[in-house]
């Protein structure tokens, strides 16, 4: 019998999608009362301010692109801008010397078109298109229209290397500026059972695993997974596809797994980094996903099915629980439930549910596997309720 982990060598805002939302025939008293809140809220705007910036956005929606077609290769963009004193308007970019405008739009006058920086903007990206790579500490680039350059985001510290990429790429000097950011952007995840994770503790080596259930520990949140997935404190990363270190998901806040020669439970969780949101739900991958109802246990003969990285979603029935497992490698785990499940390397922590969403634990390990002679594999999981206990968890659930 062996423990199911796998390895291998290593080698946009609410606010703004509430805006875009709003028609540009939009009044302010027609405004959905939440959204309303929200703007005024986010944006801190009072309730005069935000119908003075809806008459800008009207003004943009019915202006930007007849301007851009006025204009041509003299076009700078154009953008709603706000003032100093909260109020908004409409401005349109052009290098010509002089251009005429609807009463009511504001006229900037810029050393470049947009079809310049644009152009800018794209030898950076024909850096990656020709197997460039982007250096550490550059976060990214993009192209601002009020200050008319293509703007390099950077951490502190990146200076240098940002440098380096822009002069590599031969791009015009005069269209940059340099941004530092105060934090790297990241993928927000919504996170399931039986999602893949992976971990690289420095060994030359990425390690598999899945999510089991989504949980929150005093209002903190995160997932429930076997121990011998990670050690406590190791960093956890989001799999987007198999052997694909993605984003960092987050730590192990605390695992238990015996040493060999030794024996114990088999069982952790993981606490998410803030971004991340833990939905009560399992992943059915060529199936419709699980809600996750409860964690009433389950009897012995009932049908379980469980969810994973490596095999995805297989099913069997609870043959005994409380069994005591000898693994190939040393470790006894006490108290496992064995199933008729079948299941594989990178399958270990995934979710083990009932047909009625009642979620049940995750998985330790097994013999045999998902490919041939399934009717003789058996896996093991770890159930779900003593996790609970353990860390003082709250399973999350939903109607």
């Amino acid at each position: 019998m062996i423990k199911f982990i796998s390895k291998v060598r290593h080698v946009c805002t609410s606010v703004a999608l509430a805006t875009a939302m709003l028609a540009g025939s939009v009044f302010a008293a027609d405004i959905d009362p939440t959204l309303k809140a929200a703007l005024e809220r986010d944006l801190g705007l009072t309730g005069p301010q935000l119908a003075q910036y809806l008459r800008a956005e009207r003004m943009a929606a019915r202006y930007q692109e007849t301007s851009q077609r006025q204009l041509g290769r003299h076009f700078a963009g154009s953008w709603i801008e706000r003032k100093a004193d909260g109020s908004h308007s409409f401005v349109v970019g052009t290098t010509m010397a002089s251009a005429k405008v609807p009463a009511g739009v504001e006229v900037r006058h810029q050393r470049h078109s947009l079809a310049e920086l644009s152009s800018a903007k794209g030898q950076l990206d024909q850096v990656l298109a020709q197997g460039g790579k982007t250096p550490k500490g550059v976060y990214g680039w993009y192209v601002d229209l009020p200050s008319n350059s293509v703007v390099v985001s950077i951490g502190h510290g990146g200076e240098e290397a940002a440098i380096d990429f822009v002069a590599a790429s031969g791009l015009d000097v005069e269209t940059v500026r340099f941004e530092t950011a105060d934090e790297q952007p990241r993928l927000h995840i919504d996170v399931l059972g039986g999602y893949g994770i992976l971990r690289a503790p420095g060994d030359g080596y990425l390690y598999a695993c899945s999510v089991g259930f989504s949980v929150t520990q005093s209002g903190n949140p995160g997932f429930a997974t076997a121990g011998h997935c990670g050690d406590t404190g190791e960093v956890v990363y989001y799999e987007p596809s198999q052997w694909t270190l993605g984003v960092r998901l987050g730590s192990y806040a605390a695992s238990n797994f015996p040493s060999p020669g030794q024996s114990g439970p088999d069982y952790a969780w993981v606490r998410l980094d803030s971004g991340h949101t833990p939905r009560p739900v399992v992943e059915g991958y060529t199936s419709s996903d699980v809600t996750v109802r409860g964690n009433t246990e389950a009897a012995v003969g009932a049908a379980v099915c469980r969810s994973g990285r490596t095999t995805q979603w297989r099913c069997g029935t609870i043959e005994a629980k409380n069994q005591t497992v000898n693994y190939v490698s040393g470790e006894t785990v006490l108290n496992l439930t064995r199933t008729t499940a079948c299941s594989e390397g990178g399958d270990s922590g995934g979710s083990f549910i009932t047909g009625g969403g009642q979620a049940q634990g995750v998985l330790s390990g097994g013999s045999g596997d998902c490919r041939r002679a399934v009717r003789r594999s058996r896996s093991f999981f770890q159930p779900l309720n003593p996790i609970l206990q353990a860390y003082n968890l709250t399973l999350l659930t939903s109607p």
